[in-house]
């Protein structure tokens, strides 16, 4: 409805059909009016009469309106004077910069799994079954530590798959691995918690952001090199290791629990891709040896979905009311339905059967990129969803880099991962996980087109 206030020089168009009251619109098309300019400071408004008899309301409601914007602040009035616009200060909106978002036309990133291969009909039917045997409890706010459905059914499942010693009473379940470890490093606040080195940049910003100090802690062709004296504790990643690719060595792992247990230190076993080995059983997790000293965190980010935001922790006695507290402190607790969905799919043995499944996919496409790079320098090759491809000397990472972004494909770069980088050798980190089963085939072929052209 457009009304002309011919007396004022104003055009107002309300749509008084378009809210749940006439004088809901009429304080929104005046609130719209004012902010707009189109009302200007001290314009005076009709009287409450006059506007009633244009509009066809009820005097009482033009009133109320008025009275609403005056209490807001959007108008002023004076007992038996007219009412009119309030100055306000001028509202300066932020100017709109559009994100620029460049996708590779060939993805191999690592960091991510071939989320199309995420089980939507098991997971569609784990939604319905574990729902529809949830009691109404479980849809009120939940326990810190996570639903005792989904604890329980981890409990069984990584002692059997992960080798890992676990009660319900001592798993915690996270938003992701991320808040896993930043509450880890809060508890571990002013104290200093050594990272492998190379590792993600960004895992090292989560632990000094929650407080704690950071120190280097060296990888070699065995793994995590230690004791590292100045850590209060450590984080390693002992099936396989991020981004070298090598397994713990069976005396480093001795080495990494005796430091543990020798000083009363801690050790963050990150189990991100524990699953996925190709040459034989996955190996056992390093907390079954230590469980007073290690705590253990897996995920569902690579084995289904980074989407979920599901992870874990095994914790040992000593940590589980710390952490507890401070996750009730954090978000109270991490969404409950992805939780019973996720127990649901683990005890019917569909997490199992998907597991095998990609284990088998990605082995292929690991083959597939050995083969296609005959004579590479590949590490990390056993296990994992990534390869480390070394540089012959005389070629940098930014040349490879840059000829590969010609091309449309994207990859890592080692020399990010370093505590210092520029002061150690460089590399490709290759993830052979993140593309779509239809486009890995040419996104390899690009790869060895690019090496090629050196």
């Amino acid at each position: 409805m457009a009304i002309d206030w011919a007396n004022f020089g104003v055009d107002l168009h309300l749509d008084l059909s378009a809210s749940a009251t006439r004088r809901t619109a009429l304080e929104e098309a005046l609130r719209d009016a004012i902010r707009s300019g189109r009302l200007a400071p001290q314009t005076r408004l009709p009287a409450t009469r006059t506007l009633a008899a244009e509009l066809g309301l009820a005097r009482g409601t033009v009133s109320a309106a008025y009275d609403q914007l005056v209490a807001e602040g959007y108008l002023t009035a004076r007992q038996g004077s007219f009412t009119e616009v309030a100055a306000l200060p001028p509202i300066v909106l932020p100017t709109a910069v559009p994100e620029v978002v460049t996708t590779p036309r060939y993805d191999l990133r690592p960091g991510s799994p071939d989320v199309s291969t995420f089980p939507v009909a098991a997971w569609t039917r784990a939604v319905r079954r574990s729902l529809s045997r949830a009691p109404v409890t479980a849809f009120d706010y939940g326990d810190p530590r996570g639903s005792l459905v989904l604890r329980s059914v981890l409990a069984d499942y990584l002692g059997r798959a992960r080798g890992v010693l676990a009660s319900p009473d001592r798993i915690v379940i996270t938003s992701g691995y991320v808040q896993a470890l930043a509450l880890l490093a809060t508890v571990y606040r002013g104290r200093t918690i050594g990272l492998e080195d190379p590792g993600l940049d960004f895992h090292r910003d989560v632990v000094r952001e929650a407080g704690a100090s950071v120190v280097p802690v060296p990888v070699d062709s065995l793994g995590a090199v230690l004791p590292v004296a100045a850590a209060d504790a450590v984080v390693l990643t002992p099936a396989h290791q991020y981004p070298m690719g090598v397994t713990l060595h069976p005396e480093r792992r001795r080495a990494a629990v005796e430091w543990a247990r020798s000083g009363d230190r801690l050790i963050i076993e990150d189990d991100y891709d524990g699953e996925f080995r190709y040459d034989r059983q996955p190996v056992g997790a390093l907390q079954g040896t230590a469980p007073e000293h290690v705590v253990y965190i897996g995920t569902a980010a690579k084995t289904l979905s980074p989407a979920l935001r599901l992870a874990w922790m095994v914790l040992p006695a000593y940590l589980v009311e710390p952490v507890v507290r401070l996750k009730r402190l954090t978000d109270v607790h991490t969404e409950t339905i992805g939780q019973l969905a996720l127990a649901d799919l683990i005890a019917e043995h569909a997490y199992d059967r998907h597991i095998r499944a990609c284990r088998l996919r990605y082995r292929r496409r690991r083959d597939q990129l050995v083969d296609r790079l005959p004579g590479a320098d590949l590490g990390g090759i056993a296990a994992g969803l990534h390869v480390v491809l070394g540089l012959p000397a005389g070629l940098s990472e930014r040349d490879v880099l840059d000829a590969a972004a010609a091309r449309g494909l994207a990859l890592g770069a080692l020399g990010t991962h370093w505590h210092e980088p520029g002061t150690r050798p460089q590399g490709l980190v290759v993830g052979y996980g993140t593309p779509r089963e239809g486009a890995y085939p040419a996104a390899v072929d690009t790869l060895s087109r690019v090496l090629r052209s050196f």
